[in-house]
């Protein structure tokens, strides 16, 4: 039976994904429309709204722990990922929770379907990057990326690890979100690529089981081949006599 935690999890998985994807909506409103006036200040109130229901889900997961201790120590990255960005110049980082918890819901999903976790986990981290990169950027002393287009191009550029190096950040900020692009882009690699040789694994193994269970087949009717004719043998010799 699951535990309380996984519980909550599995109820909630999905409602925080729908939290996620309006948040997404909300911060790409701020940074590309760059409203002014009440309607920044609302949209400034929402985002931070959302983000409460990421750190009410944390502190839930945390007390429906059987072991909360161990939980802890086992989730220090989430807490990392609720806390920092209350920072104010890491905010931006509030994108890395809505990666994972799009990923835990959309990724059960489509697990499996490789081609299509690939492209949709690699246009999702492309556009939260550039949005990221382009919050931190823009408009910062020697800054080369001020335009949503040049965010995009060197997102793409990063994330590939081809980096032709007319566009790089410049801020503290900035860097940090190119570091943790250049990770997520290895991981992404790295999990495609397991599933890529699981699926293989998985297939080879099924094969093979198959092509055991028609050997197993072919030999038993070979053994009753055998006993019948082994069993006429006898009679036809006694008739012979």
């Amino acid at each position: 039976m699951p535990s309380k935690e996984q519980q909550w999890k599995q109820r909630t998985e999905w409602p925080l994904a729908a939290v996620a994807v309006a948040f997404l909506v909300m911060y790409s409103v701020q940074i590309l429309g760059r409203p002014h006036g009440l309607e920044a200040r609302v949209l400034w109130a929402l985002c931070w709204m959302a983000w409460a229901l990421f750190v009410v889900d944390y502190i839930a997961r945390l007390c429906l722990a059987e072991n909360r201790r161990e939980w802890f120590l086992l989730h220090l990255i989430d807490l990392l990922i609720v806390a920092l960005p209350f920072m104010r110049p890491l905010r931006m980082l509030r994108l890395v929770a809505l990666l994972s918890v799009l990923q835990k819901a959309v990724g059960n999903a489509v697990r499996g379907k490789i081609l299509l976790y690939t492209i949709s986990g690699i246009t999702l981290l492309v556009y939260v990057a550039s949005l990221a990169i382009l919050d931190a950027e823009r408009q910062q002393p020697g800054a080369l990326i001020n335009s949503f287009g040049q965010a995009v191009w060197w997102s793409i550029t990063t994330v590939t690890t081809v980096g032709y190096g007319n566009l790089y950040p410049v801020t503290v900020t900035g860097r940090v979100v190119a570091v943790l692009l250049m990770i997520g882009g290895i991981s992404l690699i790295g999990v495609v690529t397991a599933s890529l040789a699981s699926w293989l694994v998985q297939r080879v193994s099924e094969t093979d089981t198959a092509n055991q269970a028609a050997t197993a087949a072919q030999l038993n009717e070979l053994r009753d081949e055998i006993r019948a004719l082994s069993a006429r043998l006898p009679q036809h010799d006694a008739s012979d006599a």
